[in-house]
C-alpha cells in the first residue's frame, strides 16, 4: 500500500486555530509534539483527500491505527509517533482518539444538532488539548476547560471555513436543527454570500460558541507549567478575536481569518495578560462548564 503520506491533499497554507507545535513550548517536548501533529496532519488529509473513495480513505486511517500499534513499520507519520511516545512511557490513546474524528469525516457529512458536533469534537478537538496537557505533566482535573477550548477552537473552525467544506467536501458541521430553526437551508453554503437566514443562523452558533469558549476560560490558571499556560492563554486570545469577528462578519464574503498583524497583537496581548497575572498571583475565574466525556 503506498504510503500516506504520499497522498498528502495539497492543500498548502492551512488556516488553523490549533498552534499546537508553537515556540512558546519548551524545545524538550516539541519532537514528541511535532510527531503527533504529523500524524494528526497526515490522517487529516486523508480523510480530506478529494479523489480517494471512502473506503480506500478508511483503509489507510486502519493502517495508521495499526501501525501506531506496533503492527508494521511502512507509514512514517505512525512509527515515528509510536516510538515517540515509547520513549515518553506514554499511551497513544489521544491518537487513537482523533482517527475515530476522522473515520467520522469520511462517513459522516451532516450534523442533527448541536450534541452531535460536540461529541464530533470530543473525537477531533479535546484530544489535541488532552495530549498537550498530558506531555506537561499536568492533572486529569484540567481537563474540563481544556475540552471546552478545544471545542471552542474547533467549532469556530467549522463557522471559518463553512462555505469551503460544503463546496469541496460536501460537509457540513452545522447543525440541521439550528438551520431550520433560521429557515435556512445548506444549500445555502454554496453562495457568495449569505442571506439573512443563513447569517443569522451563522452568527447565532458564534454566539453558542462563545459561551462554550468561556468554560475554558481558566484552563491557562489550571496549568501549572509556566510556557504551556502562556501559550494556552495565547490560543485563548486567539479564540476570542475569532468568535467576535464570526459574530458580526459573514464567513460567505468575509475573511473571519486572523492576518499577521493580528496574530502578532494577541500573541503579546495573550503572553504578558498570563505572565501578569502569574506573576501577581492572582487567580483566574473559573467558570461552570458543561463536563464532557473522559
Amino acid at each position: 500500500m503506498t504510503s500516506a503520506s504520499e497522498l498528502r491533499s495539497g492543500k498548502g497554507d492551512r488556516d488553523e486555530n490549533f498552534p499546537v507545535a508553537s515556540w512558546i513550548i519548551h524545545p524538550r517536548h516539541r519532537a514528541l509534539i511535532l510527531a503527533y501533529y504529523n500524524f494528526v496532519r497526515t490522517a487529516d488529509d486523508i480523510a480530506d483527500h478529494a479523489t480517494l473513495p471512502p473506503d480506500q480513505k478508511l483503509a489507510y486511517l486502519d493502517l495508521l491505527e495499526a501501525e501506531l500499534l506496533g503492527k508494521g513499520d511502512t507509514q512514517a507519520e505512525a512509527v515515528i509517533l509510536r516510538r515517540a511516545l515509547a520513549e515518553r512511557g506514554m499511551a497513544p490513546r489521544h491518537a487513537l482518539d482523533v482517527l475515530i474524528a476522522f473515520r467520522m469525516d469520511v462517513t459522516k457529512l451532516r450534523y442533527e444538532n448541536w450534541d452531535e458536533v460536540i461529541h464530533y469534537c470530543r473525537y477531533s478537538a479535546m484530544p489535541v488539548g488532552r495530549f498537550m496537557l498530558d506531555v506537561h505533566g499536568e492533572s486529569t482535573s484540567t481537563w474540563a476547560a481544556s475540552d471546552a477550548l478545544c471545542a471552542g477552537l474547533q467549532i469556530n473552525n467549522h463557522l471559518q471555513d463553512c462555505g469551503k467544506d460544503f463546496r469541496e467536501l460536501n460537509r457540513v458541521y452545522l447543525p440541521r436543527d439550528a438551520l431550520a430553526a433560521h429557515g435556512a437551508s445548506v444549500e445555502q453554503l454554496g453562495l457568495s454570500q449569505s442571506p439573512p437566514a443563513m447569517l443569522a443562523c451563522l452568527q447565532a452558533l458564534a454566539v453558542r460558541n462563545e459561551a462554550l469558549l468561556d468554560e475554558g476560560r481558566a484552563l491557562a490558571a489550571e496549568i501549572r507549567d509556566f510556557r504551556l499556560g502562556v501559550d494556552v492563554a495565547v490560543i485563548q486570545a486567539y479564540a476570542d478575536r475569532i468568535v467576535r469577528l464570526l459574530k458580526v462578519r459573514d464567513p460567505l464574503r468575509e475573511r473571519v481569518h486572523l492576518n499577521k498583524f493580528e496574530l502578532l497583537i494577541f500573541s503579546l496581548a495573550g503572553m504578558i495578560g498570563e505572565a501578569g497575572r502569574r506573576a501577581i498571583g492572582r487567580k483566574a475565574i473559573s467558570r461552570p462548564g458543561t463536563a464532557h466525556d473522559a
